[in-house]
């Protein structure tokens, strides 16, 4: 463990015995669970929460935003927003969408963790050159969940949805670790990842941020890549609610001028989104013939129009909101 980590768990440490003798729960820092803690914490202008969570898998500490249940005092279920490829530097829940207004009236607590980028949000078996330490999978689903239930008084009900990249790393995750989320929500993912073109997209994702996906699973022959893939072990998937979405590249009501308002967006999506999102299209068809296939029930979203960009994810939170209340509250 380093040093900073050591003098915080110290620092914590003293807190919690401090609240102890004189009572009261403490504003800045969360009790520490068995590895994970919160490293620092502060208000934001919106309401919401910036922690720093230490992750001991990576030894480092994650910047990770929460946007409190309407009741804070009350127990509230959990909804896990991951960001896309960029891990949130170049867009992300809280910027391009309406998160902040969409749940201010809603019992239950938003996570929106920040980093992973081109990291698909795995365990990688060794530490890559560029993208360093990835234990993505173990801080997401044993580190970071009892952190956030001690210090925000979480009912132990989690979902989880995630655009793009994170549209299929919310498959891996739950496929990681059964039981841990009632509901997961795919907006524009490829869960497909072990055939030639499902490795051909991940290579890409990856290298997207010189990142090198041989340190993640191994060269294309490697069992690993099977492994991982949700497409093949979608058997495990039955009894957890399943929304996935996507577009088919057309341009569609909000890839214009006068819904975007910025050019240089709207020419972003339609020279690349467009292209983008005619992938995912054929993904979450597969996705979908896949689990019919195995019975296993599935709200699908498959829109005539639109391209791979923030307003649409929006939409398609929006939407699937519902399925989510239903899953955590049942």
């Amino acid at each position: 463990m380093s040093g900073r980590a050591r003098g915080a768990r110290i620092v914590v440490a003293a807190a919690a015995a401090l609240v102890t003798v004189l009572g009261g729960t403490p504003d800045v820092l969360a009790t520490p669970t068995d590895s994970a803690y919160i490293d620092d914490r502060r208000t934001e202008a919106d309401d919401t929460v910036d922690i720093g969570v230490y992750s001991p898998s990576m030894d480092t500490v994650n910047r990770v935003r929460v946007l409190r249940a309407a009741d804070p005092d009350e127990p509230a279920p959990t909804l896990y927003l991951l960001n896309g490829v960029g891990g949130g530097a170049d867009g992300n829940w809280l910027d391009r969408t309406d998160v902040v207004s969409f749940f201010k009236d809603k019992q239950v607590n938003v996570v929106i963790p920040f980093g992973g980028a081109g990291s698909y949000f795995a365990d990688w078996r060794a530490d890559d050159p560029v993208l360093g330490k990835q234990r993505w999978t173990t801080f997401l689903t044993q580190e970071l969940p009892p952190v956030i239930d001690a210090a925000f008084h979480g009912s132990g009900a989690n979902a989880i949805a995630g655009l793009s990249m994170a549209g299929t790393s919310v498959f891996q995750l739950a496929l990681a670790e059964p039981g841990l989320y009632r509901a997961i929500g795919s907006y524009s993912g490829c869960v497909r990842t072990s055939d030639p073109r499902g490795q051909a997209i991940v290579r890409t994702v990856v290298g997207s941020r010189l990142g090198n996906a041989a340190n993640m699973w191994g060269p294309p022959s490697d069992p690993a890549w099977s492994a991982h893939d949700p497409y093949l072990h979608a058997e495990a998937l039955r009894g957890t609610e399943v929304y996935i979405s996507s577009g088919t590249g057309i341009p569609g009501p909000l890839d214009t001028i006068a819904a975007q308002g910025d050019p240089v967006q709207l020419t972003y999506q339609l020279l690349f989104g467009a292209t983008l999102e005619a992938v995912t299209n054929v993904c979450t068809q597969q996705l979908r013939d896949r689990l019919q296939s195995l019975g296993i029930p599935a709200t699908v979203d498959l829109r005539p129009n639109g391209t791979h960009s923030w307003g649409y994810w929006e939409q398609d939170l929006h939407k699937s909101w519902p399925l989510f209340e239903s899953a955590l509250n049942r």
